[in-house]
């Protein structure tokens, strides 16, 4: 049994689906790898790496398409490499299922696809597949030293003979994997750190890591449902969300650095910075729009671009921060993908020889049913 990695084929992805490491585990459950050639080269993985690791080098994405019965991707495959699909072949990576539109595609070619961003994060055996976090978790990261690249004064406090320097002052916006590692990043550099999240309960993690919680009011009643929920499902009252808007406003108003971490899969990011609010920023403030890919957490952003304000306040819209990571986050992504791998093949029995595998699609355990967007020539995947 073969499994293919394509090149991400696109100038803003530098990452690739499997590393030689990767491919040397896959090798050892029984597998044969095929790479297109120069597919690892912008993450420093060179085809004699793959060669030495035990994969075979194609020449083109059609060609690796025509080897492999399971192709492995970091986003979803070109629709010219998707017309070359045949029933039977499994395509996994991070497919954007709900903006995806090939997913017909997929389905009428006979494919089953596996959208590596509809895993359940609670289960705990799916905590070594989540590439969700595994990439956030870098993103966070760099996310802080790209503000601080862009930020025209240090972060931490210094005493100096001619005096001294303040600390920076950092907001992060939304407290999940990347807002975490964001505040650990930012404080370690040095600067005073502020975090808000629609969830309450995110508060804890804010302060274990030496941030500080933008505290807003809410009601026993509200503060009941929240903790139920866990925050994840519940849905805030209109008094809850503007009193939140007065409190972060305010935060902003006095930030150096504002880092924003917040997306809806399948929807446009939610505008969490206004114009109103950024021309009440200092002069010299940075924004770092992790969401700007997605519609943007703040209004202005754009793109890969970073552009500056009337009032002098610098917006960057990081859409792909992963990608300026690329060596790192593809090795992690790859380890999700090996995990999720090894979901799809039936254990060798002891009389079967080493690399015997056989497939073991099953639609109804809770990992593979549920990343599962097109099977058996349908599309599962329920709209939003």
């Amino acid at each position: 049994m073969k499994i293919g990695v394509i090149s991400a084929d696109i100038a803003s992805e530098s990452r690739v689906a499997l590393t030689p490491d990767a491919v040397k585990k896959l090798r050892k459950l029984g597998f044969e790898v095929v790479i297109q050639s120069g597919a690892g080269q912008a993450a420093y993985y060179a085809d004699a790496l793959y060669q030495a690791a035990g994969a075979d080098i194609a020449s083109s994405s059609a060609e690796v398409i025509a080897q492999s019965q399971i192709i492995t991707t970091i986003h979803d495959l070109p629709a010219e490499v998707a017309e070359h699909l045949s029933a039977g072949q499994i395509v996994v990576g991070m497919l954007d299922p709900y903006r995806n539109t090939q997913l017909d595609t997929y389905a009428a070619k006979g494919a089953t696809a596996f959208a590596m961003e509809l895993l359940p994060r609670t289960l705990s055996r799916a905590q070594n597949m989540d590439v969700l976090s595994s990439q956030a978790n870098l993103a966070g990261y760099k996310a802080v030293l790209l503000a601080a690249n862009e930020y025209s004064r240090p972060f931490p406090m210094f005493m100096t003979s001619a005096g001294t320097v303040k600390p920076a002052k950092v907001v992060i916006l939304g407290v999940g994997v990347a807002g975490l590692q964001a505040i650990a990043t930012a404080k370690r550099l040095g600067a005073v750190v502020e975090a808000s999240d629609l969830r309450p309960a995110a508060k804890e993690q804010v302060e274990s890591l030496g941030g500080k919680w933008l505290d807003v009011p809410i009601s026993d009643d509200e503060a009941q449902k929240a903790k139920a929920t866990g925050g994840y499902a519940w849905t805030p009252s209109e008094q809850y969300i503007k009193d939140q808007a007065a409190v972060v406003d305010k935060a902003l108003s006095n930030a150096d650095i504002v880092i924003t971490t917040a997306q809806i899969p399948g929807r446009n990011a939610p505008r969490l910075v206004h114009a109103a609010t950024l021309a009440k920023m200092k002069a010299g403030s940075v924004l770092i729009d992790m969401a700007a890919g997605t519609g943007g957490n703040v209004e202005g952003s754009v793109p890969n671009e970073t552009i500056t304000t009337e009032s002098g306040v610098r917006i960057v819209g990081a859409a792909n921060i992963p990608s300026m990571l690329a060596a790192q986050s593809s090795d992690l992504y790859a380890n999700n993908l090996v995990n999720f791998i090894t979901t799809l093949i039936e254990p060798a029995g002891d009389d079967a020889a080493a690399n015997d595998l056989s497939l073991n699609l099953d639609m109804e355990d809770e990992i593979q049913g549920a990343l599962a967007v097109t099977h058996d020539n349908q599309v599962r995947l329920a709209k939003r």
